[in-house]
C-alpha cells in the first residue's frame, strides 16, 4: 500500500526535474544596475569631491527654526497624501505576501452527505434509506511556467519599494513645499513693513504739497501726480496683505487643518546650513526619489523580460485529492480512505509567435527603461548644478546689496540734515528714502531666493536622510 501511494509521487517529482531541466539561469538572475550607466560628472561645473553634502543631513537639521519645524511636523502627521501613501504601501504588503504565499499549495475541504429512500405508494414492501457520505480534501498547486512563481515575487518587491520611495518624494516635496511657503509669508511680512512706510512717506509728502499748494507754492499738476503715486503704494498694500492671506489658506490646507494664523519669524531666522558640497554622483542615486523610481522601473522591466522568458518553458500544474467515504459503486460501512495525485506539464507548441513577439517587446521595454534611467540621472545632475549656482550668485550679490543698502542709508541721511539745515525741496528726501526702500526690497528678495535656491537644493539631492 505504502508503494502505491509513493508512486504518484515520485511521478511528480520526475516531472518537476525534467521542466526544470529545460529552464534558463537567465530566469533566476536578480536584477543589477547596468554597467553602462554614466554617473561620473554629472554635476556639471558645481562637481566636487566631498564626501558629504546637503542629502546627508536631514530635514530638521536644515530648518531649524522651530516654528517651521512644527508646521512640518503638522504635515507630516495630517496631510492626506501622506496617509495615502501609508496606506499604499500597505496594499503592496499584502500583494507582496500573496506573491509569496504562491510557492504553498491551496488546500480544501468539502464535506458532503446524502440520505436516500424508496417509497412505494402501495405500500408493498418497506425500502431501507441509503447514506452516503464523503469527507474530501483537496490540495493545488499551480506552479505556472518555470521561474514565474519567482519573477513575479520579485517583481512585487519591486513595487513595494517604489511605493515606499512614492512616500519619500511625497515627503521631500511636503516639507519643501510648507519651508518655502513659510519664508515667502516671511518675506512678505517684512515687504509689507517697507510698502507701508513708504506709503506714510508718500502720504507726508502730499499733505505738504497740499499745503503748499495753498500757499500758492505749488501747483494742481504736482499735487495730482504726488497722489497718484501714493494711491498706487495703498494698492501695493492691499495686494500684499491678500497675497498674505492666500498663502496662509493654501498652508493651512497642506497641513489638512482649517485656516488660521500661521505663526513664523523673520527671514533672519534662516540659518543656511555649512555643508553646501553636492557630494558624490551615488549620493544622488540614492537619495532622489525620481532617479530611484526610474531604476525600480528599470528592475520591472527585467523581471517582466525573465516572466515574458518563462512563457517559453512548460506549465506545471500539480493536484493531490484524498477523502474517506462509504459511497465506492456500493455502500460499504464503515468507510474507506480514497486518494489521487495528479501532475501535467503543458507545453507551449503553436503559440510560439505570440510568445516570441511578447518576447521582443519585453527586450524593448527594458531598453526604454534603461533610457530613461539614464536620463533621469543626466537631469538630477542639473538641477543640483543649477540649484548650486543659484546659491553661489545670490550670496555673491549679497554683499554687494548690502554695501548698496548702506550707501543709500548715508545718502538719505545726508539727504535729511540739507533739508533741515538749507530747506532745499522735500522732493530730494522722499527721492533718497524711495531708492533705499527699493534696495531694501531687493535685499529681501535675494535673501529669499538664497533660501529658495537652498530649498531646491534639498529637493535636488532627494530630500535629504530620513
Amino acid at each position: 500500500m505504502t508503494y502505491r501511494l509513493m508512486r504518484p509521487i515520485r511521478l511528480i517529482f520526475k516531472l518537476a526535474v525534467f521542466a526544470l531541466l529545460f529552464s534558463s539561469c537567465q530566469l533566476y538572475k536578480n536584477y543589477e544596475r547596468p554597467s553602462d550607466i554614466i554617473t561620473d560628472g554629472i554635476y556639471g561645473d558645481m562637481q566636487t569631491a566631498g564626501d558629504n553634502s546637503l542629502g546627508d543631513l536631514s530635514w530638521r537639521d536644515i530648518f531649524t527654526d522651530p516654528l517651521l519645524q512644527n508646521l512640518i511636523e503638522r504635515g507630516l502627521q495630517q496631510n492626506t497624501d501622506m496617509k495615502n501613501a501609508d496606506l499604499r504601501i500597505k496594499e503592496a504588503d499584502y500583494a507582496l505576501k500573496c506573491a509569496k504565499l504562491a510557492y504553498i499549495p491551496s488546500f480544501y475541504f468539502k464535506p458532503s452527505g446524502t440520505v436516500s429512500k424508496t417509497w412505494d405508494p402501495w405500500d408493498r414492501n418497506e425500502y431501507a434509506a441509503a447514506k452516503t457520505y464523503s469527507l474530501p480534501v483537496s490540495a493545488s498547486w499551480q506552479v505556472g511556467s518555470i521561474g514565474s512563481l519567482r519573477n513575479n515575487k520579485k517583481k512585487a518587491e519591486v513595487t513595494r519599494d517604489q511605493l515606499r520611495n512614492a512616500k519619500q518624494a511625497i515627503q521631500a516635496q511636503l516639507v519643501a513645499s510648507i519651508a518655502s511657503m513659510y519664508y515667502n509669508l516671511a518675506m512678505l511680512d517684512e515687504q509689507l513693513v517697507l510698502t507701508e512706510q513708504t506709503e506714510q512717506n508718500w502720504g507726508k509728502y502730499l499733505e505738504m504739497q497740499n499745503r503748499l499748494m495753498e500757499a500758492g507754492q505749488s501747483n494742481l499738476a504736482a499735487v495730482a501726480s504726488i497722489e497718484a503715486t501714493h494711491y498706487s503704494i495703498q494698492t501695493s498694500v492691499i495686494s500684499i496683505k491678500n497675497s498674505i492671506h492666500a498663502i496662509e489658506n493654501a498652508l493651512a490646507t497642506l497641513l489638512g487643518e482649517t485656516q488660521g494664523e500661521i505663526r513664523r519669524g523673520s527671514l533672519a531666522t534662516f540659518q543656511a546650513p555649512a555643508v553646501c558640497s553636492t557630494g558624490m554622483p551615488i549620493t544622488i542615486l540614492d537619495r532622489r526619489p525620481d532617479v530611484r523610481d526610474a531604476e525600480y522601473k528599470l528592475a520591472a522591466a527585467f523581471y517582466d523580460k525573465n516572466l515574458a522568458y518563462s512563457s517559453f518553458f512548460p506549465n506545471l500544474n500539480i493536484s493531490a485529492s484524498g477523502q474517506f467515504t462509504n459511497n465506492i459503486g456500493a455502500i460499504v460501512n464503515p468507510g474507506v480512505l480514497i486518494g489521487q495525485a495528479v501532475a501535467t506539464l503543458a507545453q507551449p507548441l503553436f503559440d510560439n509567435g505570440r510568445i516570441r513577439a511578447q518576447y521582443k517587446i519585453s527586450q524593448a521595454e527594458l531598453e526604454i527603461a534603461t533610457n530613461d534611467f539614464q536620463q533621469a540621472i543626466i537631469k538630477a545632475g542639473n538641477e543640483v548644478n543649477l540649484a548650486m549656482d543659484d546659491i553661489y550668485n545670490a550670496r555673491k550679490m549679497q554683499g554687494l546689496i548690502d554695501k548698496q543698502v548702506e550707501s543709500l542709508g548715508k545718502a538719505l541721511d545726508a539727504t535729511e540734515k540739507l533739508y533741515a539745515n538749507t530747506g532745499t525741496n522735500y522732493l530730494n528726501v522722499i527721492t533718497a528714502q524711495n531708492s533705499l526702500l527699493s534696495a531694501q526690497m531687493s535685499q529681501i528678495a535675494n535673501r529669499m531666493d538664497a533660501i529658495r535656491a537652498t530649498i531646491d537644493l534639498y529637493q535636488a539631492l532627494g530630500g535629504g536622510a530620513q
